[in-house]
C-alpha cells in the first residue's frame, strides 16, 4: 500500500492517466445505459406511431367505402327523380297536346253546322233572276272560304257511299232493304262526318243496306221450290215408265 502509495507519487503524469482511464469506462457504461434507454424509448414511440398509422389507414378506408356506398345511394336515387321527372315531363306533354285537340275540335265541331246549311242551301235554292244568282254567287264564295280554312285546320271529309258501315266512324240512322247493295253497305248520306288529322271530329249519320227485301227472298225461295217439284215431279214419271 505504501508501495503503490510511492509508486503514484514518483510517477504522477501514470496515476492521472490511469485514474481518466477509469474514469471514462465509467462514463462509457453510463452513456451506454442511457442510450439503451433512449433506444428502448424511440422503439416504443415508432411502434405506437405505426399502430397509429395503422388505425387510421383502416379508418380512412372505412370512411372512403361508406362514402362510396352514399355516393351510389345517391346516384341510384338521382337516377330514379330524372327518370320520374322526364316521364311527367312527357305525361304533361301528351295531356297538353290532348287538350289542344279537344279544343280545337270543340271549336271546328261548333262550325260544322254552318257548313251543312250552306251545302243545304246549295242543294234546294236554285236562283232564277239575275239578282238571285247573284246573291247565290256571293254565299257560295262564303262557302269556299269556310271550306278552305276548315282544310287549312287539318279538317277532311269522310267519304261512305259503297263503304262497309264502321260504328266507329259512321251512325246508323235508317236500314232498309236494297236490290243493289249487299247488307251493312251504306247506301246514303245523311249527314257528313268529318276527320281531323286522322281522328273522328263528326261522326257520318248514314243509311244503310239490309240487303234484298223479304218479298224478293220468298220469291227466289218460291222459284226454287218450284224448280226442285218440277224435278221431281220428271223423276217420278221417269220411274214409272
Amino acid at each position: 500500500m505504501i508501495k503503490n502509495h510511492s509508486d503514484n507519487v514518483e510517477n504522477p503524469e501514470k496515476f492521472l492517466e490511469d485514474n481518466s482511464k477509469e474514469d471514462n469506462s465509467e462514463e462509457d457504461n453510463v452513456n451506454r445505459g442511457d442510450n439503451s434507454e433512449v433506444n428502448l424509448e424511440s422503439n416504443l414511440e415508432e411502434e405506437k406511431e405505426n399502430s397509429n398509422n395503422s388505425e387510421d389507414v383502416s379508418n380512412t378506408v372505412a370512411r372512403l367505402e361508406q362514402l362510396e356506398k352514399e355516393h351510389q345511394t345517391l346516384k341510384n336515387q338521382y337516377v330514379r327523380i330524372a327518370a320520374d321527372f322526364d316521364n311527367f315531363r312527357k305525361r304533361q306533354s301528351r295531356d297538353q297536346d290532348d287538350l289542344k285537340v279537344q279544343l280545337i275540335c270543340k271549336s271546328l265541331s261548333a262550325i260544322l253546322p254552318i257548313v251543312d246549311n250552306f251545302e243545304r242551301a246549295r242543294q234546294q235554292l236554285k236562283p232564277e233572276s239575275e239578282e238571285a244568282q247573284a246573291l247565290h254567287r256571293s254565299y257560295q264564295g262564303l262557302y269556299k272560304q269556310l271550306v278552305e280554312v276548315l282544310k287549312q285546320q287539318g279538317v277532311a271529309p269522310m267519304k261512305v257511299l259503297g263503304q262497309q258501315f264502321d260504328p266507329n266512324l259512321h251512325e246508323a240512322v235508317l236500314r232498309e232493304p236494297s236490290d243493289k247493295e249487299r247488307e251493312d253497305i251504306i247506301i246514303e248520306e245523311l249527314q257528313r262526318g268529318y276527320h281531323l288529322e286522322g281522328k273522328v271530329l263528326r261522326h257520318a249519320l248514314v243509311k244503310v243496306s239490309m240487303g234484298p227485301g223479304p218479298s224478293e227472298i220468298s220469291q227466289e225461295e218460291t222459284e226454287k221450290d218450284k224448280v226442285e217439284e218440277d224435278l221431281t215431279s220428271n223423276q217420278n214419271l221417269t220411274d214409272e215408265k
